[in-house]
């Protein structure tokens, strides 16, 4: 089936599979994997895609491929990514595939340089060509730009990064040291801000907007960082495989024993924030023997260290403080760094224990009093100031007794580790914002035109555990997603109708109600989590408890039990929530949500922090927003919401993003391991579904991703064109510029402001939209040329003209001499007419004297005699002419002469008759005789035809009278319908809204669990039994089975009730039927019932294939497949057949035999022939309510002639009743006017050839055949 060629079916682990379609079911196709011959299995049908011609085939822009699907996108990928070719275009975005390893030269100078200035499409597909694309549309459209880098966590977004900041800085920087520091600020933010991850060794744990500006000369002058989120909670814990901030593990194996001495450092494994997880160093084999072995923890001595090609803990030390001073930090700032991480780091080994007094406090451990003088000298903080603030915390009074006195209540062990805990967060997080300050004071500027900003944030995350970090990461990535949406697929089809394009529309996923969910006013999480901070004794179980409350019935909140994972199960209801984001159903854990959403600390701290002995801690802490009303808040938790902070973050952040141009990298990552040359197939296309890669080839197949307004391309050559081409308006201009270019008329097509191009085709676009002298001199020439040429042409058709006049000039001289002599001629006639005409009916006189001699010559008696007489006559009509010759006589004269001879030569035939009479009587009679026996011949024959014309015509009447009986039978079923439609619209309504939650909820389940699946892969159980569904789904489904409901039944009509029932009611039930089976009970049954139910689902099929086929279409199919004329197919989309049971149509077409004929063009031949000169057509026999034979006639081809059975793949699917064909005046022929062409056709022995191969299907035509052949 499908010509025998390969498609792509789903696949568990690779995503896609090729196999061969061998059955079609009701709504799957059976597949025979390519691999694996002889076993099959059952995909549905909108999961199986045609595969390419040549599977092994790889393009730069997957636009260009024949068949746009996600199948050949991932193909085209996988393939790609073999060969080290991990870069991939779709239409203008960019997909990066993590290689996990160093690829050769594919980054260094030479690329650089190679990518300067050309268009996408010239070159492999590259980071470069985005980036350098970006700077080139800001630079023509004189319009900001972003480059949105996303992906999950491990895909590669801070890699990518880093390379397009590299590419402008190298290619379009000014040559000044600032466009070092641009790159050099990259090392130190990491070391800060990245940390290993279970899914990334070098994981940005906070988000950051890149800006690099450039002045009015497009060179860049300055930059600035934004930054988003850091991650506090990972300072003071982390998971066993994990680790704490890079900075803090480089700091122990990097510095100098000067340095480690003064900040009194050690192993990673003798802090408490960083023992609870991995103590390992990343090293290569040679850096490992260089770090001293009292640096290393047991567990980097006993397993070794992290390996890693882009990491290396002590060789990245020494890298940063090259970076530092190169961006300007001097010895003593850096040394200010790193004694505030040092201080965070012994700030954590503080313990506490209880002071078994009755006031219930607690002190320090005797231990920790070395540790404590350490922090507080690291700090610059007084030892008992700092002793005293981690284990109390101050009160003032409001009322009873003096207002205002400072009251110190005792803190328990676990609200002193939290106190200690929350000053070691704040502490290095102010650090954090005083080291992006830096960063962007190193590269200032005073005025810019424009910038290219580069987002790098955190991916969608999905952990065992996942906490407020992760809620914060999955938001932001919802809003980003939308954008995606918004710019490139909603925004696209809106500019697309706007300019009268006629591109089809391309459905996606809304998730505006996830994005609600989290941000609405008052209902939204943030909110009622900010309202819990703010009560009196908050608590994550009340804030759990009030999220399920407010939002319990919403599609996209729902509680742990229902996971797809067992250890969210164990989870109670008020301790976490799952919401369903555009990726996949995530658990969030709400245990400390509360404690995170608050960024205050305590008075007690903050006031010890703000009054320190160092300068440099004490203006990190200077510009703190409690400091000001510190006092009126003295004993209390002043609050500072995180995440509202964070929501106006990003919403700055989305704003400055709709105000720029935009380009897209989506990062992929290969596989759960991290590891080189492994493509886990089902992973990858998950991303690329959730990405919306799918949705823009959707949008692609007829899109036009790159455009370019007519005034901006005639503005960009004014200044380069002569004066005699400005006066040519924009539009014509680009007209002439693209016949200059040769480009083909179907790559580009005119809007109404602008040109746009199709996919695949940047290489052109880009070659207009370039700017540099030289080519814009190429350009212009070539332009000039067409010009000449057009102006050439027009002067050749004036000459042209001239020559038409002057030969036209010529035409009428001669004209006028053919007048004269044509009025000399007729002057002349008419003078000498009279004896002209004389002497024409003399001489035909003279003719008839050879008549009477041979009439003599017949004569038996009296011959002589009638000869002398003959020959008397003769002479006497010789005598006239030659007196009409040598005389001017008159008209008179010659006709008295005339009439004379004609009275002789009468008398002289009479008597030759009479003699004559007798002999040919006889003769005569018997003439006679004959001509009258033809005669009653033809008048019979011409009555016979008469008749059977009256015949012909009697049964056409009654056909057309038949006709308007149906019509009018049509017109009060449909009068009827109109009664039942009115009570079933709202139902099916209803019901439409259902399947389509219901297909939303189907899709977001599949999501969900690939999402869970990829996290039990590595970390925890899968739920397995298929028992285990969402409520909403079961609800459905039971639904589905269940009978109307008696109080639906009374709200609905007798006739609504009817048509329901007869539409519920089966008696077989086919949908497991093989396609086999069904054609061979078509053949071979005599149960009619079964028989009408077998065809009804036979045919239900073939329609469902034939419409899978035409939505997987080739990318320039011509329509050689069409099974029938257009305005049959157009037909039944727009009038769907009113639902009738098999069996009630099998009974009133009671299996009527009625031949239909109609024009037909196939689409390909209406370009060769726009006049529609060569018209062919089509003729149908159908048999009952199915079409039993077919043909098709045109010109200059050989018919084609099709039976049911042999030939149902390219025949008609439609019943009698959807083509329409009853309704077409005119349509309706005689059997006979069938008969007749199908007998011309050769189809009678092509009929009989099927039936004695056994591949006809029982018919009316194959019945009268057979009983004529016996």
């Amino acid at each position: 089936m499908e010509d025998g060629k390969p498609v792509w079916a789903p696949h568990p682990t690779d995503g896609f599979q090729l196999g061969m379609i061998v059955d079609i079911g009701a709504d799957t196709l059976t597949i025979e994997p390519l691999n694996q011959k002889g076993k099959t299995f059952l995909a549905p049908m909108s999961q199986v895609f045609p595969a390419e011609d040549d599977v092994n085939k790889h393009v730069d822009d997957n636009c260009s491929l024949m068949y746009l699907n996600e199948a050949t996108l991932l193909n085209n990928v996988r393939v790609r990514y073999n060969k080290d070719h991990i870069y991939t275009y779709v239409a203008n975005i960019l997909i990066a595939v993590n290689p996990y390893y160093d690829i050769p030269k594919l980054y260094g100078p030479d690329a650089i340089k190679s990518y300067r200035g050309k268009s996408l499409g010239t070159l492999p597909p590259h980071v470069y060509a985005i980036a350098d694309k970006a700077y080139r549309d800001m630079k023509v459209l004189k319009m900001s730009q972003s480059i949105i880098v996303s992906g999950e966590s491990g895909a590669g977004k801070t890699e990518n990064t880093k390379f397009v900041l590299r590419y402008l800085t190298t290619t379009y920087g000014s040559g000044q040291d600032i466009d070092e520091r641009i790159v050099e600020a990259n090392p130190l933010l990491e070391a800060f801000g990245n940390a290993k991850t279970v899914r990334n060794n070098n994981s940005s744990r906070f988000g950051k907007f890149v800006e690099i500006h450039f002045n009015e000369k497009n060179a860049v002058v300055g930059g600035f960082v934004s930054h988003y989120l850091l991650e506090k909670s990972r300072i003071c814990m982390q998971s066993n495989d994990e680790r704490n901030y890079h900075i803090f593990y480089r700091l122990c194996a990097g510095a100098s024993e000067d340095i480690k001495k003064k900040l009194h450092l050690d192993s990673p494994d003798s802090f408490r924030y960083l023992n609870r997880g991995c103590t390992r160093y990343f090293a290569s084999k040679d850096s490992d023997k260089q770090i001293m072995q009292n640096r290393k923890s047991p567990e980097h001595v006993k397993v070794g260290a992290l390996k890693d090609p882009l990491l290396d803990d002590q060789g990245d030390f020494n890298r940063m403080c090259v970076a530092m001073k190169k961006i300007g930090l001097d010895d003593i700032e850096k040394l200010d760094l790193f004694r505030v991480v040092a201080g965070v780091l012994h700030l954590g080994n503080i313990d506490f224990e209880e002071t078994g007094s009755s006031s219930g406090g607690c002190v320090l451990k005797n231990q920790s009093g070395q540790t404590l003088e350490y922090c507080a000298d690291l700090l610059g903080l007084d030892r008992d100031d700092l002793r005293v603030s981690l284990t109390t915390r101050v009160m003032l009074t409001t009322a009873g007794g003096a207002k205002g006195t400072v009251i110190k209540v005792p803190l328990k062990v676990e609200q002193a580790n939290n106190a200690r805990d929350a000053l070691a967060k704040a502490v290095y997080s102010r650090l954090f914002d005083h080291v992006v300050k830096r960063v962007n004071q190193c590269f200032p500027f005073e005025t810019s035109s424009n910038f290219i900003g580069v987002l790098d944030i955190a991916g969608f995350e999905y952990f065992e555990h996942n906490s407020f970090e992760q809620f914060c990461i999955n938001y932001c990535n919802e809003k980003l997603q939308q954008f995606f949406n918004e710019r490139i697929l909603k925004e696209e089809q809106e500019l697309y109708q706007k300019e009268g394009l006629g591109v089809n529309e391309v459905r996606y996923v809304d998730n505006q109600d996830c994005i609600d969910l989290v941000e609405a006013k008052l209902v939204g999480v943030l909110d009622i989590l900010d309202e819990e901070n703010r009560l009196p004794q908050p608590s994550d179980q009340h804030f759990a408890l009030a999220v399920h409350s407010k939002h319990k019935d919403h599609f996209r909140l729902t509680v742990p039990r229902k996971s797809k994972l067992t250890i969210h199960r164990n989870l109670r209801d008020d301790e976490g929530f799952i919401i369903r984001h555009f990726a996949g159903a995530v658990c969030y854990e709400t245990t400390r949500f509360v404690e995170k959403n608050n960024d205050a600390l305590h008075m007690s701290l903050e006031s010890l922090v703000c009054e320190s002995k160092d300068k440099f801690i004490r203006e990190l802490f200077e510009n703190s927003n409690t400091t000001k009303d510190s006092k009126q808040k003295a004993g209390k938790l002043g609050f500072i919401s995180v995440g509202n902070k964070f929501k106006t973050q990003l919403n700055l952040l989305l704003e400055k993003l709709r105000s720029t141009g935009s380009s897209f990298i989506r990062c992929v990552k290969p596989n759960l391991r991290m590891v080189s040359h492994q493509f886990e197939g089902a992973l990858i296309l998950s991303q690329l579904q959730c990405s919306g890669m799918v949705s823009v080839l959707d949008l692609m197949q007829g899109g036009f991703p790159s455009r370019a307004p007519f005034h901006e391309l005639y503005n960009m050559y004014k200044q380069y064109m002569p004066d005699k081409l400005t006066r040519l308006n924009p539009r014509l201009f680009c007209k002439a510029l693209f016949k200059a270019l040769g480009l083909n008329d179907n790559d580009f097509k005119f809007g109404l402001t602008r040109v746009f191009f199709r996919p695949g085709k940047f290489a052109e676009f880009d070659q207009i939209m370039k700017s540099d002298p030289d080519h814009l001199a190429e350009l212009l020439k070539k332009v000039n040329t067409w010009l000449v040429c057009s102006r050439w042409k027009k002067v050749q058709w004036c000459a042209l003209s001239v020559i038409k006049l002057r030969n036209k000039m010529s035409y009428r001289a001669l004209a006028c001499i053919k007048i004269q002599k044509t009025v000399r001629m007729w002057l002349c006639k008419r003078k000498h007419k009279p004896r002209i005409d004389g002497m024409v009916k003399v001489r035909n006189l003279k003719k008839h004297m050879e008549r009477f001699n041979a009439v003599v010559n017949g004569l038996k008696e009296g011959k002589q005699e009638m000869a002398k007489q003959v020959q008397e006559l003769a002479a006497a009509v010789d005598t006239l002419l030659a007196k009409i010759k040598t005389t001017m006589m008159t008209w008179k004269e010659i006709d008295t002469e005339y009439q004379g001879l004609v009275k002789r030569s009468e008398q002289l035939l009479s008597s030759m008759q009479k003699k004559k009479q007798e002999e040919e009587e006889s003769e005569r009679l018997k003439h006679i005789e004959e001509e009258m026996e033809k005669e009653r011949k033809r008048r019979e024959k011409e009555e016979l035809r008469r008749k059977q014309e009256e015949e012909e015509r009697k049964m056409k009447a009654e056909m057309e009278l038949k006709r308007k009986q149906e019509e009018e039978d049509r017109k009060k079923r449909e009068e009827e319908e109109k009664v039942i439609q009115a009570e079933l619209e709202i139902q099916l309504a209803l019901e439409r809204e259902e399947q389509a939650q219901r297909s939303t909820i189907l899709e977001q389940e599949r999501r969900d669990r690939e999402l869970a699946m990829r996290i039990a892969q590595s970390e925890a159980e899968l739920i397995t039994e298929e028992g285990q569904m969402d409520a909403g789904l079961r609800r459905y489904d039971e639904f589905s089975d269940l009978p109307i409901s008696s109080s639906s039944a009374r709200a609905m009509g007798p006739q609504v009730q009817a048509t329901k029932a007869a539409a519920g009611v089966k008696k077989y039930d086919l949908s497991k039927w093989k396609y086999a089976e069904l054609r061979d009970v078509i053949n071979t049954s005599c149960d009619i019932e079964l028989l009408a139910a077998c065809r009804e689902e036979f045919h239900r099929r073939l329609k469902v294939y034939h419409a899978w086929k035409s939505k997987n279409k080739k990318r320039n199919d011509d329509g050689s497949d069409q099974r029938a004329p257009k305005s049959v197919t157009d037909y039944a989309e727009q009038n769907p057949a009113p639902p009738m049971t098999v069996q009630h149509q099998e009974v009133a077409m009671n299996r009527q035999q009625r031949y239909f004929r109609i024009p037909f063009i196939r689409p390909a031949d209406q370009y060769k022939d726009p006049q529609n000169k060569k018209k062919g057509w089509w003729y149908a026999h159908f048999d009952g309510p199915w079409i039993a034979r077919q043909m098709e006639l045109h010109p200059d081809k050989r018919p084609i002639v099709l039976v049911a059975g042999k030939d149902d793949m390219e025949m008609c699917e439609l019943s009698l009743e959807e083509t329409g064909l009853t309704r077409k005046r005119g349509a309706e022929i005689l059997p006979r006017q069938f008969e007749e062409i199908w007998e011309r056709c050769d189809g009678i022995q092509y009929l009989k050839k099927a039936i004695e191969n056994k591949q006809a299907r029982p018919t009316h035509a194959t019945a009268m055949l057979q009983s004529l052949l016996k």
